[in-house]
């Protein structure tokens, strides 16, 4: 799910979301949106945009909170640990990036605002 949720649109959206988004917080806001569940989750995936009829995005822009949630990616390490005692072996929990090929410059306001319409009614700046 992280992988497959590792696109530039989502980045777009997670950087509007959350007033930025480097590597690390593009990374704890894909923790969040898998934490949401398969139907916000994929209809994300489908639309970026759509994130802005979610109760928790609105909320979020209204209070001015960010979405990222870092502790859900570390459950499979935190599971494993107390289930054996042991570290899970670093080469079962790895995923891959695949290489973001987008032209879209986060801070260019006229551009967000087109890809994300809804998103940026709510927290265009």
């Amino acid at each position: 799910m992280l992988t497959e949720s590792y696109r530039g649109d989502l980045w777009g959206a997670a950087y509007l979301i959350n007033g930025g988004a480097s590597d690390d917080g593009f990374d704890y806001f894909r923790g969040w949106l898998v934490s949401q569940g398969r139907a916000v989750y994929e209809a994300a995936l489908a639309d970026p945009d759509s994130l802005a009829a979610v109760p928790k995005v609105r909320e979020a822009a209204s209070a001015g909170h960010c979405l990222e949630d870092g502790a859900i990616l570390s459950l499979a390490w935190n599971a494993y640990e107390h289930k054996t005692g042991e570290q899970l072996p670093p080469d079962n929990a790895t995923y891959s990036c695949p290489n973001i090929d987008s032209d879209w410059d986060f801070d260019n306001a006229p551009e967000t605002e087109r890809r994300l319409p809804h998103l940026w009614e709510l927290f265009g700046r």
